[in-house]
């Protein structure tokens, strides 16, 4: 391995291409080739983006879009969940709504503020025009927890939180007339899982509830639409496979009595061959196997990821 690797994704300067593609009858996909992705669905009446991109600069590119298949008003953002790169663009929407879970909105009060300042340490090409955020943070105007339902004119719409995974406040978006999910970042395709905030021991269990809605399409948190039964398959997968592949490596280290440094080079080794050429496979892995790390010795739940912790861990792990 080598012992320079730019600190996360602070070398990934190079311009994503932007896909805009219609799923299903009232629901569309912008995808950028492993960057993060935003879901729209259309219904009659009104529009609703789910994760808004990282910015509102970079917001500005998804209404675009938007606006060039309907004109409706977007009158809804959901968060998926609370990360600063999903919900740092959703006042260029000016929604009449901002949803989110109650276990979303409870983390964006304990750490919104760390996470915020962590992800833009770790992505500055995402956070271009960083200054046209406003002051603050994103706050949801309405929580639920487990389920709720909008009505978008005839279409029904379902907020489910289906379990930990990804984080604790995961909320996919699902159109049961049409078969077709939001994901989040419960499911990514050809991009490398980020578990710095997840709970691995839920997480695969959580991705059997997503597959037992029988989707016959999805957007992922990144990579590629996915359409029809057998693509939406492999895509809940793949990255229950991933998971699944990190938490195994990383209990047998950690039962083994193994330090942090050691049980990353271990995990790092097994699985570069089989997932090395995913999309942020080197930035994400030591925040994955040191959350993975904490969660099967002695922390339930995710630990809050500073800028300076984000800079610590990297040189005790990279340096």
């Amino acid at each position: 391995m080598s012992t320079h690797k730019a600190f996360a994704s602070q070398a990934d300067l190079e311009e994503k291409k932007v896909t805009f593609e219609q799923l299903s009858e009232h629901a569309w996909a912008y995808t950028a080739e492993g960057d993060p992705n935003t879901g729209i669905v259309i219904g009659d009446d009104a529009v609703l983006v789910a994760d808004t991109q990282a910015t509102p600069a970079m917001a500005a590119d998804v209404i675009r879009r938007i606006r060039e298949v309907t004109d409706k008003p977007i009158k809804y953002v959901v968060l998926t969940h609370y990360h600063a790169v999903r919900v740092l663009g959703a006042s260029a929407y000016q929604p009449q709504q901002i949803l989110a879970s109650q276990d979303t909105l409870d983390l964006i009060v304990e750490r919104g503020e760390q996470d915020k300042a962590s992800e833009i340490g770790r992505f500055p090409r995402l956070f271009r025009n960083v200054e046209t955020v406003p002051a603050g943070l994103t706050w949801p105007t309405i929580t639920f927890s487990g389920k709720l339902t909008l009505r978008m004119g005839k279409l029904e719409v379902q907020l489910l939180q289906l379990g930990r995974g990804h984080t604790k406040g995961d909320t996919v978006v699902w159109l049961p007339g049409e078969r077709t999910l939001l994901s989040g970042d419960l499911v990514e395709f050809d991009a490398t899982p980020y578990a710095g905030d997840a709970y691995f021991s839920d997480w695969p269990k959580t991705l059997d509830n997503l597959a037992a809605l029988k989707p016959l399409a999805l957007v992922p948190g990144r990579g590629p639409a996915l359409k029809g039964e057998a693509q939406v398959q492999r895509g809940l997968e793949v990255t229950k496979a991933f998971i699944s592949d990190v938490w195994a490596s990383v209990q047998v280290g950690a039962a083994a009595g193994k330090d942090l440094k050691t049980v990353y080079r271990d995990t790092y080794d097994k699985l570069k061959p089989k997932y090395g050429s995913w999309v942020i496979f080197d930035h994400c892995m030591p925040f994955d196997v040191t959350r993975a790390y904490d969660e099967a010795t002695q922390y339930r739940d995710p630990r809050i990821w500073t800028a300076q912790r984000d800079i610590e861990m990297w040189k005790s792990l990279e340096g």
